[in-house]
């Protein structure tokens, strides 16, 4: 009872309580009434049961010169932030695997500004994820700098936080997730377009500068839900998987972390025999290619990033016997599966953050090459596809490449680290076809002369026809197979164990 406890022991759970949902009941009812979580209920969906170790829940905002103590130990309880190390995923990977740190910013606490002792907060939590590589994932809401830190006197601009660098620079040591929901701007959005992965619910908007700010820079007068809506920002590539809520946004944060702590012992998978007629027999009719990576892939273990930007190029994770990889495949219903800039540096992105955090990558290859064009070139082509080499040359982890169908020029060349030659091993299915160019393209140039002699529209398209027939026989996946261009020719049916003892023949770490 408490009347048995020391003084002492009482006041300090009493100020404990205080920074809790209970005992902030406005502030809870506020955020249910619009439909959203509190902070404190993010966290313990998010981290596994009585994982959670916090570190300065007992901050308050460097404001008592100028309001009640008692009601900053509430109203900006923890600061605005609460940080703390945990597991996640505990109960599919181990414990060991499963340690993490997380960060959630805590929108009930002044808007979720930053304050003097919420980046000291950030500050400590990315040093120890940085000292003791532990993933790390940030809930972002929150509306930037904080100018009423009245307590600060001993700075200006207060431009001298390491905050920002310390979260950046832990870029390519441990894997990143920010998590977004409801307003993010300023400093919070920083914080989110810097992480590796950005998941956003729909009721999202992200800006680097807010209303006020805007306003205040002679922008003019903005509502806030004019500011980088999540429909906007999934287009343009700042969000790479949009959540329905928040449930949904930390149920995809712990699957996307798990990508990363390791194999999983028990999977499930889809028969594999439809393989064999995933790619239609008329070569140039497109086809679904992500019905082609779900029946890959242990099921329910595809999961996309950007799916409607950079749209000829897929990218994201699976599995493969509980295996986690990297994935880029082509899209041939987008573009014909021709790589354009944004999908080039879309790929090059997330192939150089895989690699800096050591997952294999699996390339499913079926493109025309390279998109061409004026057009192309007007949006940077040579400088966006030259990135897609340049993340290919950095590689150190193992690719494998299966080739579905199309693989024709540099594009090619680039989905498969910049070389048929780069993978581990590069394997066709029986309805790959090779070129250094597309065929059609490669007849109109190499037979401009033979083609321009016939006269007769009827004849021109009948020696075009065999030409384009011709090549495409002398380019098929067994002729390159027997020229040693690729590594084999697989039944489409054999695509998982054709991986797996790819990967074993990488490294024993695989």
């Amino acid at each position: 009872m408490d009347e048995e406890l020391r003084p002492e022991f009482i006041a300090w759970r009493e100020r404990r309580d205080r920074t809790l949902d209970e005992q902030r009941e406005a502030a809870r009812d506020k955020r249910h009434a619009r439909g959203y979580r509190t902070a404190r209920e993010n966290l313990s969906d998010l981290v596994d049961r009585d994982s959670f170790q916090e570190y300065g829940q007992l901050a308050v905002a460097a404001q008592r010169n100028r309001r009640d103590y008692a009601d900053l130990q509430s109203s900006t309880a923890a600061d605005g932030v609460i940080t703390g190390t945990c597991t996640i995923n505990a109960d599919r990977v181990g414990a060991r695997r499963a340690r993490a740190a997380v960060v959630v910013n805590d929108y009930a606490v002044l808007a979720g500004t930053q304050g003097f002792f919420h980046h000291r907060k950030l500050d400590r939590m990315c040093e120890l994820a940085g000292e003791h590589r532990l993933p790390l994932v940030m809930y972002t809401e929150g509306g930037g700098g904080r100018p009423g830190d009245t307590d600060v006197t001993t700075q200006i601009a207060g431009l001298n936080i390491n905050s920002f660098a310390t979260w950046a620079g832990l870029s390519g040591r441990v894997p990143r997730i920010a998590v977004n929901n409801g307003y993010c701007f300023a400093g919070n959005a920083a914080l989110f377009g810097s992480a590796d992965f950005r998941i956003a619910t729909r009721s999202s908007w992200i800006g680097m500068a807010g209303p006020a700010m805007i306003e205040g820079g002679g922008l003019g007068k903005f509502e806030p839900t004019d500011i980088g809506p999540a429909e906007s920002q999934e287009k343009n590539g700042v969000i790479d998987i949009v959540a329905q809520d928040e449930a949904h946004a930390t149920q995809l944060a712990r699957q996307l972390l798990s990508y990363f702590q390791g194999t999983l012992s028990a999977w499930e998978v889809a028969p594999q025999e439809p393989l064999r007629d995933a790619v239609p027999q008329d070569r140039r009719w497109g086809y679904p290619v992500r019905d082609v990576i779900e029946t890959l892939a242990d099921c329910g273990s595809f999961l996309e990033l950007q799916r409607i930007h950079g749209r000829s190029v897929i990218t994201g994770f699976l599995r493969i016997e509980g295996r986690p990889m990297a994935l880029v495949a082509n899209d041939c219903q987008q573009l014909g599966g021709a790589v354009d800039g944004e999908a080039a540096e879309k790929a090059a992105r997330f192939l150089t953050i895989c690699n800096a955090l050591g997952l294999p990558v699996l390339s499913l290859t079926d493109t025309p090459g390279f998109m061409v064009g004026p057009a192309s070139e007007e949006a940077g082509a040579v400088r966006k596809m030259a990135s897609l080499f340049i993340a290919g040359a950095q590689m150190t982890v193992p690719v494998i490449a299966i080739f579905l169908r199309k693989g024709y020029g540099l594009g090619a060349m680039a989905m498969t680290g910049g070389s048929f030659a780069r993978p581990v091993y590069a394997a066709s299915w029986p309805t790959g076809e090779f070129g250094g160019m597309g065929l059609e393209g490669a007849v109109q140039l190499g037979f401009k002369k033979e083609l321009e002699a016939k006269t007769d529209p009827a004849e021109r398209e009948a020696l075009f026809n065999e030409l384009v027939a011709h090549m495409y026989e002398i380019g098929k996946a067994s002729e390159a197979a027997a020229y040693l261009e690729i590594d084999a020719v697989i039944d489409p049916a054999e695509t998982r164990s054709t991986i797996l003892r790819a990967l074993a023949a990488a490294t024993p770490a695989y």
